[in-house]
C-alpha cells in the first residue's frame, strides 16, 4: 500500500467536481444524521462533495500504480447504507478522509472520525486498516493534497478542538502523522 510517502498534488477535473457536486446533491435526500446532531442539509451535502473529491484525488494518485475500484456513486437508502472502505487499491481496502483548507485555517489541518455512541466509525476497531488522509484546497481552486497511506496503528488520535464535539469525534491531525522525512 506504500506506493509513494510524501504528499501528492492533485488537480481535480472540472467532470469530477461536477460529477461529485451531483452525487452529494442526490445522496442528501437519503441522509440521516440527527443522531450525530447534523440537521443542516447544506453541510451535509457539502461533506459528501468533499468525501467525494478526496476520494477521486486518491484514485488518481494510486492509479498511477496499482488498479483502483472506486469511488462508489450509488444513491443508497436506508439501511443500505454501510461503512464499507471508500477505494479498493490492488484489491485492499482503504479509507478516505478529506478536510476542506477554509476549515483547516479555522480549526488546524485535521480529520475526523465518528466516535459516538450512536455512531462510530468502525474503522478505529482496526488497527490494521488503511486510510489516506486529503487536504482539499477549496480556497484556491480545486486541488488536492493527498498524504501517504497509514494504517490506523500508526495514527494518534486526539479530541476535536469544538467542545460540543468532544465524545462524538476523534480527529487525526496533520501535525501528528508519522510523515518520513
Amino acid at each position: 500500500m506504500r506506493y509513494f510517502h510524501a504528499v501528492q498534488r492533485v488537480t481535480i477535473e472540472q467532470a469530477l467536481i461536477q460529477k461529485a457536486k451531483n452525487f452529494a446533491a442526490q445522496v442528501t435526500a437519503t441522509t440521516n444524521y440527527a443522531d450525530s446532531n447534523q440537521l443542516s442539509t447544506t453541510k451535509i451535502a457539502n461533506d459528501h462533495f468533499i468525501s467525494k473529491i478526496g476520494e477521486e484525488a486518491v484514485k488518481t494518485v494510486f492509479s498511477k500504480y496499482v488498479p483502483v475500484s472506486g469511488p462508489d456513486y450509488t444513491i443508497y437508502h436506508g439501511k443500505e447504507k454501510s461503512w464499507s472502505d471508500d477505494l479498493y487499491v490492488n484489491r485492499i481496502g482503504l479509507a478516505v478522509k478529506t478536510q476542506k483548507r477554509s476549515m483547516a485555517q479555522r480549526f488546524g489541518l485535521s480529520w475526523t472520525f465518528q466516535s459516538g455512541a450512536s455512531r462510530c466509525d468502525v474503522i478505529l476497531r482496526k488497527p490494521d486498516a488503511w486510510v489516506v488522509f486529503v487536504a482539499y484546497d477549496d480556497i484556491n481552486g480545486n486541488i488536492c493534497y493527498v498524504y501517504p497511506p497509514f494504517q490506523m496503528k500508526e495514527l494518534t488520535l486526539g479530541e476535536p478542538v469544538l467542545e460540543k464535539l468532544k465524545g462524538f469525534k476523534k480527529v487525526v491531525y496533520a501535525n501528528t502523522l508519522p510523515l518520513r522525512k
